[in-house]
């Protein structure tokens, strides 16, 4: 009996040490692009921010009909797209933000 659980714990510390070293070079792998990752996700969601205020900032869209519902949502992340665009001031005539 003593055998079956020496080879139990072997096992055991085996697919830990496995476990490990698959997380590890997990890590190796993503680390690098993880960067390009969030860069990629900030890219999409001032592109979606754009297409749902761009009718206001006078570029004609012919989405603002769907996004019209979203605005409600979208107000509070409004102020840090359009700071990261280079506008430090609202574009919106009638929409102030900051």
């Amino acid at each position: 009996m003593n055998r079956n659980n020496d080879e139990g714990s072997a096992i055991a510390l085996w697919r830990s040490r496995l476990h490990r070293a698959i997380q590890g070079y997990d890590a190796v792998l993503s680390l690098p692009h993880r960067r390009e990752i969030a860069r990629e996700l900030q890219d999409e969601e001032d592109l979606f921010m754009l297409l749902c205020f761009c009718d206001m900032m006078g570029i004609p869209n012919p989405v603002s009909d769907m996004t019209l519902e979203l605005y409600p949502h979208m107000l509070d992340r409004f102020h840090e797209w359009h700071t990261r665009q280079g506008m430090p001031r609202s574009p919106l005539a009638g929409f102030r933000c900051c």
